[in-house]
């Protein structure tokens, strides 16, 4: 329930639409309730039961008081008068009015409540898709490494749905359908105390067995869920991965791993079904059980004329008629229960990422870094990550400002680790790294990575133009986005295509090439006119031909700036100011190019020589 709780304080504020769809189910209820009850002086009239000391008990009129005693009064004091002055049609006619008015005014008020409805469901479902999707943005990138892309997807649509549709259910089964019910046996109490009464120890036996299939659902629900978000990882990796799947053969192993998830995922849905479908023909043979004893009883009564029943025939017709739609009510909020038991283990899937605390947070009273004047220096730092094992091992070296550091070594030495410490991606475990003196972890995050331009092996790029890509994240007008274009040598080739800054590159930027999408990122971070730029293999993936124009990119883009280079390609850092070889999370060697060559046995000397070969 706590979980569920917490669900509904999305719809904040609730009583703006708790309010008043109570106030307008009620009035659709009351009018429902008289469309029913207006069929006693229907019947009395075509049955023509009505005596001369009914109808001069009817002409009296009644004091006026505040209670629905006085509108029945009220309406049989009109309704003698009619038949007295018109007849027994005309009192007919009088009815038959009335019952459209109800029915009429019963249905209006029913609408508006279901707008009411819509609108709670509808602003529950956008807050608290907004929040998980917000919550999700803020974690840290580590998050992301570890969990599968389709289950947070899973979460932001399919969870987010089934809380769409127990909310829905919340609001009907928590507010109008109890009211219905208590309305309904009002009107029962009302027509005969002694039928209610053993109506009310019969139902509750038939309530029992509806509600113990509702909880059989939660555990379904969540593991359904889950292989949900399976499938749609499994989804997302194939068509992402199109080339590969198809250059090694792998169609048929990936069809198998769909359709054992797909299995298992149907297996969990026919159960939901199973269960869910069983509870509707379960309550209708209870509900017609119930009726039929109800039936019986109250028949029995009238046949024998049992004193103090007070039950005439007409009545019990309408007591029947009422009765039956009592059944309703207690089916939808035993529907309501298993939407809401659903709508819990979705729920629990959310808060799951919702409480999932982010690894990195500004302090209360954070430090906004406006500029960046002197050095970047990492100080003893080390890192691991969750797993334990430690990635860096007391790492120290200075970044002064306006100067190249390059990093380079065996692959897995911790280079990208150290690239994704300086724009506070994460925290250090130990020691620490500092911009002008000030800890990173004193530090504003966002204001950190103001500072910063980053260009990443992989380009990545959104769906979208390419003018939005430039500008990504900034405002910026034409001018500055076909400046940027220019230092980053993708002026030419964007004015080429189609719509030139206006082309729509593709889902990840796959209509250019590698070296057109290295540059569209190169402009990127030209726009933000950073201080300090991280170029994490940069140039790696490029042939020959993109590769010298993206370097000069590069080498338009570094000037007058502190950056830290990471590359494989050892004769793209040979200009750097300091080359820092990584091996096993730890510095083996520092110095410059030449410095570094002449080192005997030493690992930048062998991986020079191995890329000279």
């Amino acid at each position: 329930m706590k979980t569920y709780l917490r669900l509904l304080s999305y719809a904040s504020p609730l009583g703006k639409y708790a309010i008043p769809f109570f106030i307008f189910s009620l009035l659709s209820v009351l009018f429902g309730i008289a469309n029913l009850t207006l069929i006693i002086p229907l019947l009395k009239v075509l049955f023509q039961k009505v005596t001369s000391d009914e109808l001069k008990e009817m002409l009296q009129k009644p004091a006026v008081s505040w209670n629905v005693k006085y509108l029945v009064k009220s309406f049989y004091y009109y309704f003698g008068h009619f038949i007295q002055q018109y007849g027994k049609l005309g009192a007919l006619k009088f009815v038959c009015f009335f019952l459209i008015v109800s029915v009429l005014l019963a249905n209006v008020f029913k609408y508006i409540s279901q707008r009411i409805l819509e609108n709670a469901r509808a602003h529950t479902v956008a807050q608290l898709r907004q929040a998980v999707f917000d919550k999700a943005v803020s974690l840290h990138l580590g998050f992301f490494s570890n969990e599968r892309k389709g289950n947070l997807i899973s979460r932001l649509t399919t969870d987010v749905q089934e809380v769409e549709n127990s909310i829905a259910a919340s609001f009907t089964g928590a507010l109008k359908e109890p009211m219905i019910i208590i309305t309904y046996f009002v009107a029962l109490f009302a027509i005969s105390v002694q039928l209610t009464l053993f109506t009310l120890i019969i139902i509750p036996l038939s309530g029992l067995s509806i509600a113990s299939l509702a909880k059989k659902l939660k555990k379904d629900a969540k593991a359904g869920q889950q292989s949900l978000g399976s499938l749609i990882s499994i989804i997302d990796e194939t068509f992402s991965g199109m080339r590969v799947v198809k250059g090694f053969n792998a169609a048929s192993f990936i069809k198998d791993k769909f359709r054992k998830e797909n299995q298992f995922y149907n297996q969990m849905m026919r159960s939901m079904a199973k269960k869910r479908e069983l509870a509707s023909p379960m309550s209708e043979f209870l509900g017609v059980t119930v009726i039929a004893i109800v039936l019986l009883y109250g028949g029995s009564l009238i046949l024998s004329n049992e004193p103090g029943s007070g039950l005439t025939a007409e009545a019990f017709l309408v007591y029947i008629a009422i009765f039956s739609q009592v059944t309703r009510p207690i089916k939808d909020i035993s529907n309501a229960f298993s939407y809401v038991q659903r709508g819990i283990a979705s729920g629990e899937r959310i808060f799951e990422l919702m409480d999932t605390p982010p690894s990195v947070v500004d302090k209360p009273k954070a430090i906004k870094l406006n500029h960046f004047d002197q050095a970047v220096e990492f100080r003893n730092v080390s890192f691991q990550y969750e797993n334990g094992v430690k990635i860096l091992k007391d790492i120290s070296f200075t970044m002064q400002k306006g100067k190249t550091i390059a990093l380079v070594g065996p692959s897995g030495g911790g280079k990208s680790t150290i690239a994704d410490l300086l724009p506070r991606f994460y925290d250090p475990t130990t020691g620490s790294i500092l911009i002008d003196g000030k800890d990173l972890r004193d530090c504003e995050a966002d204001s950190i990575r103001a500072q910063m331009g980053i260009v990443t092996q992989e380009s990545i790029l959104f769906n979208d133009t390419i003018f939005n890509n430039i500008a990504f994240g900034i405002q910026a007008t034409e001018e500055e986005v076909i400046f940027a274009a220019k230092v980053a040598n993708a002026h030419q080739f964007i004015v080429e295509t189609p719509e030139g800054y206006y082309t729509v590159i593709g889902d990840r930027g796959t209509k250019l090439s590698g070296g057109q999408r290295q540059r569209i990122s190169i402009a990127r971070a030209v726009l933000r006119n950073p201080s300090i730029l991280i170029l994490d293999e940069a140039t790696s993936a490029l042939d020959t031909e993109s590769e010298k124009l993206v370097q000069e990119a590069l080498a338009n883009l570094m000037q007058n700036r502190t950056s830290l280079v990471i590359a494989h390609r050892l004769s793209t850092i040979q200009n750097a100011d300091e080359i820092l070889v990584i091996q096993a999370g730890q510095i083996v060697e520092k110095g410059n190019h030449e410095d570094l060559l002449e080192l005997e046995q030493g690992v930048y000397k062998k991986l020079n020589s191995m890329q000279a070969l």
